[in-house]
């Protein structure tokens, strides 16, 4: 790195209101007398102008070739020919916004190879048939006359599927992302295992999501039906169109994005707006985006919550529809209903969290004696409750299982902190679960309503095992200190390039805002009041201030200190309203 920055010993936590600060530059001190866009670019490791500027301006050049996946090519070859010989095709996919997105890359695209191609969707039911694929789904569309079964961010743990398949003369192609089986030996013996982390790979990046796989394998599609590398006009407008869509898989599936991830989401927002699908475009008109420029945070908080709350309240093939073969009135009518289906999960998780908050209390699993929280409820929502559990997660920093109770069961999701892999947890008490699975962050589980009590104890007891209490505090990374009078709308605007941002491997820049002062204290804000603000001064710089906002805080409101100089972490932007630079409150010292 450049002269100015130097090895020493990482700089030690700060207890702020909420969360344990830590600088995400580690053990490098840069010099408080450089810019603040470079002190941010030292920070994230973009000191040299070249990695800077690589960074910055992701090419599509830069994406890797689609061969390089293992079984790619052969995968691509067996849906070409099907589509060729008008056999039917049926693409199956995952209910969320990743399995969504990727159904409809792979739709587009093979429906633009040939327009009498045979092929439809299919994305089950997330409370009746649950994550991955359904034998009974599998076997009536193998059953149904399909020559040809392509999953989409899903399959990779559906080891005898293929089999079901076969029995009716179907392949099974299985494109997917997630956790590998533990050997080469459980993969589903399918006609193609499609996926970036194969043990028998070689693709340079396995950080690619659901509509990322099925992008690869549609571009690679295109290069075979025309025999060469140079695609058609068309079909290179098609793809380039498609990264809109893909985009949303990338982001709303919360992958590291860096890498192709970022290349994808870096070009892929900007076409989302003017998406030649048309329920694409109705859906950011429902979400009052027309006219303006698609963010990741208008996908994250807008967009991918409207495609989600489908299969959370109704049935995902409709958010499916949406993206594929809906237009006109029928586009519109859909698109509306997800606005209204994401109005009723809000409703119905604000009654949850409050539920769940005051159960976790009550049974005193907040406390440092229990690590982990475990709750069911007979009037709990399936599809809302792993949304609950990041909620119960950020308030109380441990793991966390909510679960809907009914007809002797219970099932649900589950959500982790930095350092606690829920995936393996599970598999210690496997011998309680009728299923369960996922990833280190995040899961999924079910098990009969007797083994609930055991399962509690069992989860809870390997949470007190492994679980420091010093994990039970939340964790905020700033990328450096500034000074308000630095936050300049310049500035900001150099900051803004380095998104799009996403949760862990690129994050939203982060600034530590040492000895700012308040002159009255903070007011509400909304309709409600659920939000805060208050301004800014720092007792550097004279009167100049900085407006704060602190989204869903209104318990902070008597707490953040007035008259006395005390530290913030904030969010900078420039307000989509007034134009001015404000900062989105993280945390701040009490």
């Amino acid at each position: 790195m450049a002269d100015y920055v130097q090895e020493i010993g990482s700089d030690s936590p700060v207890r702020g209101f909420r969360k344990q600060w830590e600088r995400r530059a580690g053990g490098v001190v840069i010099s408080p007398g450089l810019p603040l866009v470079q002190r941010v670019l030292a920070a994230r490791d973009l000191a040299d102008p070249a990695a800077a500027e690589a960074f910055l301006s992701p090419a599509l050049g830069r994406l890797h070739s689609p061969s390089l996946m293992h079984d790619l090519d052969r995968a691509a070859a067996r849906v070409v020919e099907s589509i060729k010989s008008r056999r039917r095709i049926v693409i199956y996919g995952d209910y969320d916004v990743d399995g969504i997105t990727a159904t409809a890359i792979l739709f587009h695209v093979i429906k633009a190879l040939s327009a009498d191609a045979v092929v439809e969707s299919y994305v089950p039911h997330r409370l009746d048939e649950g994550y991955g694929l359904n034998a009974q789904a599998i076997r009536e569309i193998a059953s149904g006359g399909a020559d040809l079964i392509v999953t989409v961010d899903c399959g990779v743990s559906g080891r005898g599927m293929p089999a079901i398949a076969r029995e009716f003369g179907t392949d099974m192609i299985i494109t997917d992302h997630h956790a590998l089986p533990a050997s080469v030996e459980d993969l589903p013996d399918a006609f193609a295992v499609v996926h970036p982390r194969h043990p028998l790979g070689r693709y340079p990046f396995g950080d690619l999501c659901g509509a990322g796989v099925a992008y690869k394998l549609a571009w690679r599609m295109c290069t075979l039906w025309c025999g060469t590398d140079r695609i058609t006009q068309d079909l290179r407008e098609l793809l380039l169109d498609l990264l809109g869509p893909c985009s949303l898989g990338v982001i709303a599936d919360v992958v590291p994005l860096v890498g192709e991830n970022r290349i994808i989401a870096s070009h892929g927002l900007g076409r989302v707006r003017h998406s030649r699908i048309p329920g694409l475009r109705m859906l950011v008109e429902a979400s009052g985006l027309a006219g303006e420029k698609i963010s990741e945070q208008d996908v994250g908080f807008k967009l991918a919550p409207r495609l989600n709350a489908c299969g959370r309240m109704g049935h995902a093939r409709e958010a499916v529809e949406l993206l594929t073969v809906a237009r006109g009135e029928r586009a519109a009518e859909i698109a509306k209903q997800l606005s209204t289906f994401n109005d009723q999960r809000r409703q119905v998780e604000r009654r949850i969290v409050d539920q769940a908050i005051e159960l976790a209390e009550a049974k005193g699993m907040t406390g440092p004696d229990r690590r982990a929280i475990v709750l069911a409820h007979p009037d709990w929502h399936a599809g809302v409750v792993g949304i609950v559990c990041s909620r119960l997660v950020e308030r109380f920093h441990r793991p966390t299982f909510l679960m809907a109770a009914g007809d002797g069961t219970c099932h649900g999701s589950g959500r982790s902190i930095r350092g606690f892999d829920l995936a393996a947890a599970l598999d210690s008490c496997r011998h309680l679960l009728i299923k369960g699975g996922g990833h280190a962050m995040a899961a999924g589980l079910e098990l009969e309503a007797d083994k609930f009590e055991a399962f509690t104890e069992a989860f809870t007891s390997l949470c007190n095992e492994r679980i420091d209490p010093s994990m039970l505090t939340g964790h905020a990374g700033y990328d450096c200190e500034a000074d308000v009078s630095e936050l300049t709308r310049e500035a900001i605007a150099c900051l803004a390039k380095l998104g799009p941002f996403g949760r862990d491997s690129n994050p939203e820049v982060c600034l530590r805002l040492r000895d700012v002062k308040l002159h009255k204290p903070p007011m509400p804000l909304g309709k409600d009041g659920r939000h805060i603000k208050f301004d800014a001064f720092s007792t550097k710089s004279g009167l100049r201030a900085l407006r704060v906002v602190a989204w869903d805080a209104a318990e902070w409101l008597d707490r953040v200190p007035v008259g006395r100089a005390f530290d913030l972490l904030i969010h900078p932007s420039i307000s989509d309203y007034s134009g001015q630079v404000e900062g989105t409150l993280v945390d701040f010292t009490p």
